[in-house]
């Protein structure tokens, strides 16, 4: 395979929109021609959901039913949102916002501050801690280092649960939460800290979230204007959303379905920070009609890793297991997890650094190896330990790729060089690409062959490195690029924070490896007490730490390392065990607890649901294997604009309107708005009483097909709409009624 093959960095844009669903599989099909109501997509780990939800939108994009400006998807890490909007880009799918939860609202709030509140938005803090030490200090309460960075994880668990000072201690033993100092002293600081912030005019990352929601559900006027601006929303990572984020998406949302969310109930590992999968397990009982699509097909991993993954879950207890999913490797088999058992702990990372260092003598690239540990206190020892045999690594967390100085410093020289080149002596004997970033570069510090050792210098050297790699990739996918080509793509890819692979064993919690793969990854510390950590005591918190270590077994690609130590230090009393989680699935363990089929079956497949008569019971509708472009009832011509989407016809089209019903329902809408104090316009739009009264629908089945009528708009009011429809007089008009 080639480099200009294999590189994923500047693939070619497809031709049409018919080209972007190309080498997608059914169920990824099935998720990118979705584009009609609420789709809920649970998908596996492995199993391609990025390249499905980014697909769907350039899908809908390119066949023009989706304007660019009118889509917002969110998740909730910088690095996922650039990541999104750099394929989205490659897709031929620019314009469309992906931002975190936190971007979007801080975005919304800076624009909407001066009209809604007036004057400038408060300063926002980086950092909260320091706060919280001056509220402390306020308060004669005395908190160590760990006490204050854990009190501060108390105050942003409560702010994102929405819960006040005052309820802090019940909320939080209801919870089972442990607190680090008693619950009343929490939230006295917890208090203090807001007085605090108010006297200093300072907002915190939570408070712009919680500010966005106050707006929003105040200002009916600047809720309307948001609605206007996006009428399609993507959220990823959905089983991770807190109660305060689900409110913001719901006023986002106002009564429309247009929704879409991803997740996976398994990979639930931050409920300490308020994450609750209950949003995504719950999204069927809100959207009756919703399409759920399933992804299993795990393209990542090998039978053998991914044999173990299901193993992990098919123990579990609680309510996510029961909607686990069996993942089925699509890729050749692959050599068996290997299972190492050490005398102590600095034994277990000298074992692993040998062993990384002959992975990567016989070939592995160093970048496509990664030492996954429970706690971030682990990392010294793996660091000395690969340090003193010469391997060099990364840790993961560190500081963003584009903001390193060295990083910042080689785009001015490349960017200075692209301008003035023509007269710089260097790049005299460059003779394409690639030669003149090497010239340029070896003006930074680049050399053809790294520095002895580790540390500084090497770590600088990396990142040039990786600059240079980047150079290779784009001049072979891009023939006849230019040097001015290459800082525009610098320049893009730094804007959406889509950095290239710097050289280098990734060092990482289990928490900051969520979202990365490798080809080799070695899980340390595998041990009671560690793994689950000795402070999960609840079966929720088991079941946590349960999923945890699922999350790291499905990092690797191909090679597994799992291993643990007996003691903590030479010489130590070896007490620790292997963890329980391991018991019946690594050779000599016992034996392995029956699986459980997840609720709905284990593969992958769609649901469509229908909210019908009676009942109220899912229906099974007929499944569609394609969606295509939204056209005008009259002329056949493709619709783009939104409100010539929920009319079903172009606005210059000649409409066949029932006067009499459209006057029934505007009455009759008038008198719900008044009786539910709001605006007409969140009962029903104009535009959507205009397609009722131009389809007059005579059953649920064609009411819910028309824009606008969502699952609850069509509990609330289709029985009402349907009596105006069929004739029926005076209907919802008694004012007692």
């Amino acid at each position: 395979m080639t480099a200009a093959t294999h590189s994923t960095l500047i693939p070619q844009v497809p031709d049409s929109a018919d080209a972007v669903l190309e080498g997608l599989d059914p169920e990824q099909r099935e998720v990118a021609t979705a584009l009609r109501g609420p789709v809920c997509v649970l998908a596996g780990a492995g199993t391609g959901k990025t390249r499905a939800i980014t697909h769907r939108i350039a899908y809908g994009v390119r066949a023009g039913i989706l304007q660019p400006s009118s889509v917002l998807a969110v998740t909730f890490t910088n690095r996922a949102a650039g990541e999104m909007r750099g394929r989205l880009r490659q897709l031929g799918a620019s314009g469309v916002q992906a931002r975190t939860f936190h971007s979007a609202a801080l975005r919304q709030l800076q624009y909407f501050w001066p009209k809604a509140i007036g004057g400038s938005l408060p300063r926002l803090v980086d950092r909260k801690i320091q706060l919280v030490a001056d509220a402390a200090a306020a308060c004669r309460i005395r908190l160590d280092r760990g006490e204050l960075r854990d009190a501060t994880a108390e105050i942003e668990w409560s702010k994102v649960t929405q819960t006040v000072p005052a309820d802090y201690a019940p909320a939080a033993a209801k919870a089972g939460r442990e607190t680090p100092r008693d619950p009343a002293e929490i939230a006295q600081l917890y208090a203090a800290y807001e007085d605090l912030k108010r006297a200093r005019s300072v907002i915190d990352f939570e408070d712009v979230l919680l500010l966005t929601v106050a707006v929003l559900q105040d200002r009916h006027d600047v809720a309307q204007q948001v609605r206007a601006q996006y009428q399609h929303f993507v959220v990823d990572e959905y089983q991770d959303v807190s109660p305060l984020q689900q409110r913001l998406l719901e006023l986002w949302l106002g009564d429309r379905d247009d929704l879409c969310v991803v997740g996976d109930a398994s990979q639930t590992i931050y409920s300490f920070t308020g994450a609750t999968p209950d949003h995504l397990l719950d999204f069927r009982g809100r959207h009756p009609g919703a399409t759920v699509v399933k992804l299993v097909r795990d393209y990542r991993s090998t039978p053998q890793v991914v044999h173990l993954a299901n193993g992990l879950l098919a123990q579990a207890r609680g309510r996510a297991a029961d909607h686990r999913l069996e993942l089925v490797s699509q890729r050749p088999a692959g050599p068996e997890p290997v299972y190492t058992e050490y005398t102590d702990e600095p034994a277990e990372a000298e074992g692993a650094a040998r062993r990384i260092r002959e992975l990567i003598d016989a070939g592995v690239p160093a970048a496509e190896i990664a030492v996954l540990f429970r706690t971030n206190s682990q990392s010294e020892t793996y660091e000395q330990a690969l340090a003193d045999i010469g391997v060099p690594y990364q840790l993961r967390g560190a500081e963003r790729f584009f903001d390193r100085p060295e990083v910042r410093k080689a785009g001015s020289a490349l960017r200075a060089a692209a301008r003035f080149g023509g007269n710089d002596s260097l790049l005299d004997e460059a003779v394409d690409l690639p030669s003149q970033v090497r010239a340029v570069l070896s003006g930074e510090g680049w050399t053809t062959q790294p520095p002895a050792g580790s540390g500084a210098v090497r770590e600088r050297w990396e990142s040039l490195a990786a600059l240079v790699s980047l150079a290779q990739d784009f001049a072979a996918a891009r023939a006849g690029a230019t040097l001015s080509d290459l800082v525009v793509e610098l320049d893009e890819r730094a804007g959406a924070q889509h950095a290239p692979t710097v050289q280098g064993v990734t060092l990482a919690s289990l928490h900051s490896a969520k979202g990365l793969e490798w080809d080799v990854v070695f899980l340390v510390g595998v041990a009671e007490g560690m793994m689950p950590i000795t402070y999960a005591k609840t079966d929720e918190q088991i079941e946590e730490e349960r999923r945890l270590l699922y999350v790291g077994v499905t990092r690797a690609r191909e090679h597994l390392h799992l291993s643990w130590a007996l003691a903590r230090s030479p010489g130590g009393r070896p007490s620790r065990r292997p963890s329980r989680f391991l018991k019946g699935l690594r050779p000599g363990s016992g034996t392995a607890a029956a699986g459980r089929t997840a609720a709905g079956g284990a593969g992958g497949g769609v649901e469509r649901g229908f909210r019908g008569g009676g009942g109220g019971a899912a229906v099974t509708v007929p499944r569609r294997t394609r969606r295509t472009p939204a056209r005008c009832r009259v002329c056949g011509r493709t619709l783009t604009d939104a409100g010539e989407m929920k009319l079903m016809r172009c606005e210059s089209c000649p409409s066949d309107m029932d006067e009499g019903v459209y006057e029934r329902l505007c009455e009759w809408r008038a008198v719900q708005a008044e009786r539910s104090g709001q605006p007409a316009f969140c009962v029903f739009t104009d535009k959507t009483l205009v397609a009722i009264a131009e389809s007059v629908p005579e059953d649920e089945r064609d009411l819910a097909r028309i824009p606008g009528v969502g699952a609850r708009k069509l509990n609330r009011y289709g029985t009402e709409v349907l009596a105006i429809c069929a004739g029926q007089e005076g209907v919802g008009l008694d004012e007692d009624g």
